[in-house]
């Protein structure tokens, strides 16, 4: 069960948030995971600031994840996932961070998995 909570410092429209989510939805086989139990947040018009700068264009992305991946699948996702927000929302992929949570415990529907 992935979850890809993306902060993003502009506004979707509800059409680019379902294309992103329909992309996500396909990447996420590179982690070995299918569309079915994947979760995709959005936090729109967050602040980010790196290096004591305000970033226009930015992302900060973490994808949890119950179990783990290799750290080649994890940099090919963060691949896909710097090409998605550019075609989608127009940020450019030295503004994308992403971070991995590799969970053993995920609980659902009043138990654990």
């Amino acid at each position: 069960m992935p979850f890809i909570d993306n902060k993003l410092t502009v506004k979707l429209t509800e059409e680019k948030k379902e294309k992103i989510k329909q992309k996500l939805g396909k990447a996420v086989a590179i982690l070995h995971k299918g569309e079915t139990y994947l979760m995709v947040g959005f936090q729109e018009e967050y602040d980010l600031y790196l290096g004591g700068r305000k970033l226009e264009k930015g992302a900060y992305v973490e994808v949890s994840l119950y179990g783990s991946a290799t750290p080649d699948d994890y940099s090919k996702m963060t691949g896909e996932i710097c090409r998605i927000l550019s075609e989608e929302a127009g940020i450019p992929a030295e503004c994308v961070y992403v971070t991995y949570h590799g969970l053993k415990d995920w609980g659902w529907n009043g138990t654990n998995f």
